[in-house]
């Protein structure tokens, strides 16, 4: 099919679909049109966020929607689920071959739900089962109301490592406030003070101290590739189930840039992600597994989920199938190859970023040389157009709220077609911006961690140059909703 043709194809669906909608609430209607017009307009720097296609948008909005279909391929609690049981097997198959794992679930709703997933899975392998065999027990409704409260304690007595917060790592790695800080004895590793870089050393040496049953590898703002290798062979010195969350940078071990060591699917027990971010498809989760977790992560529904959502596990059927091309690799390796180039823009104008660089997608400035916070840099940037979003750095003084650095990512921009030109760009705009931008102070006279003043014109100049850029590059070229 023709390029155009396609184009006026997705123009229709779209111009009725919000007909359709527009019958029933056009202030729904009305929100969706507006939402493209903003994404279309700014500059889209969160490293957590990207354009999913319109084949995986469309996927969406059907009628898979409607059925309820709890259990797994084959054996659900609900009849008339065959055709859920095709989507959610392609979804599967295309996950497992994509990705070199024995075992793939395709059922949760987000990252949170597979994580919940994963340690559920492993409390469940590692705990649970043991303690019935020793019980003499085949599942829980087979023990005494003593024995049931015995085995509550272990599965919510056990310890997990993963990575602190503001080193880079995910608020479901152990953050206290999070599900995961509460079922977990937790503590946490962090990096190198000096370089902001993973010390294995270090983490060995606080795994054999602490003897976590789980050991926890991944990153949300850590801008630099992981040693999964390495995180194995001291998860097994210790004894502890490796699970890595790859939520972030599952598009470049999709688009094979992380390989070996640095791909870690062949080395966890078991490997979580979020299907959007890198990889691009719609919002929602997936577990990978080696084959000795594979029974206890199919029981995710019920032991943790409910109804899996079948018109997103379509639509992840869909965007895996994509990832499967030839053309998704040079994709991946361009959202690398991007981020090398804005952070090279931003050392070349003298800004600070931790660990004095990148080699995955992330790149993370420290806005206190500028004399902000986090959160100001935040929102002086997205009033000249420029979405990011703020991020603790390394012992950082301003805590996770204000934070002193801002989280920037090359995954969307790249799919609208930027490359190191427009990156350089972009980190002088940012330059810009900062530069201009003075913070705030409070009622009563003192310095304010979230008010700032942006210099006058600032703003409106930083916005014509990128839509310029923009303008370049368009989203969803030949969509039109008028």
């Amino acid at each position: 099919m023709s390029d155009d043709r396609t184009s006026a194809l997705t123009s229709s669906a779209y111009q009725q679909a919000l007909e359709v909608i527009a019958s029933v609430e056009p202030r729904i209607a009305d929100a969706t049109r507006q939402e493209l017009t903003d994404q279309r307009g700014s500059l889209k720097l969160i490293a957590s966020e990207n354009y999913a296609s319109p084949a995986v948008l469309l996927t969406m909005g059907t009628w898979l929607s409607d059925k309820y279909a709890e259990g797994t391929v084959g054996h659900r609690f609900y009849a008339g689920c065959q055709n859920v049981d095709t989507v959610e097997a392609l979804a599967a198959e295309h996950a497992r071959e994509l990705f070199g794992a024995p075992y793939a679930y395709a059922q949760p709703h987000s990252g949170i739900d597979a994580n919940l997933v994963a340690f559920w899975s492993i409390l469940a392998h590692r705990v649970e089962t043991p303690a019935l065999a020793k019980l003499g027990a085949k599942n829980v409704n087979e023990l005494t109301e003593e024995d049931w409260e015995r085995l509550r304690h272990e599965l919510g007595n056990q310890r997990l490592l993963g990575m602190s917060l503001d080193a880079g790592g995910h608020l479901t790695h152990g953050f206290r406030p999070n599900i995961s800080g509460k079922m977990f004895h937790q503590q946490q590793y962090g990096t190198d003070p000096e370089t902001g870089l993973l010390d294995y050393d270090a983490v060995a040496a606080k795994a054999r101290e602490f003897k976590p049953l789980v050991l926890v590898a991944g990153y949300s703002a850590y801008p630099r590739r992981v040693n999964f290798a390495k995180m194995r062979e001291i998860a097994d010195e210790v004894g502890a189930t490796l699970m890595v969350d790859m939520a972030h940078f599952a598009g470049l071990v999709a688009g094979k840039v992380f390989t070996g060591d640095e791909d870690p699917v062949p080395h966890a027990h078991i490997t979580t992600t979020t299907t959007h971010k890198s990889l691009r498809g719609p919002r929602g989760g997936m577990v990978l597994a080696q084959e000795e977790y594979a029974a206890d992560v199919d029981r995710g529904c019920p032991m943790v989920l409910g109804g899996p959502l079948s018109h997103v596990m379509a639509a992840k059927a869909v965007a895996l199938a994509e990832a499967r091309q030839p053309s998704f690799q040079t994709y991946a390796q361009q959202v690398a190859d991007n981020a090398k180039s804005l952070a090279e823009g931003f050392l070349t104008r003298d800004a600070t970023l931790v660990t004095g660089g990148t080699d995955n997608h992330i790149v993370l400035l420290d806005v206190s040389s500028f004399g902000l916070t986090g959160r100001q840099a935040e929102s002086a940037l997205l009033d000249a157009g420029v979405v990011t979003n703020r991020n603790s750095v390394p012992q950082d003084p301003n805590g996770a709220w204000y934070t002193s650095g801002i989280r920037l990512g090359t995954p969307a921009l790249t799919t609208r077609g930027f490359g190191h030109d427009e990156f350089d760009a972009v980190a002088d705009l940012i330059v810009q911006v900062l530069q201009n931008t003075q913070p705030g102070t409070t009622k009563d006279g003192k310095p304010s961690k979230a008010s700032y003043a942006l210099g006058d014109g600032v703003a409106d100049k930083v916005k014509g140059a990128a839509a310029d850029l923009l303008d370049k590059h368009p989203l969803y070229p030949g969509l039109n909703l008028s």
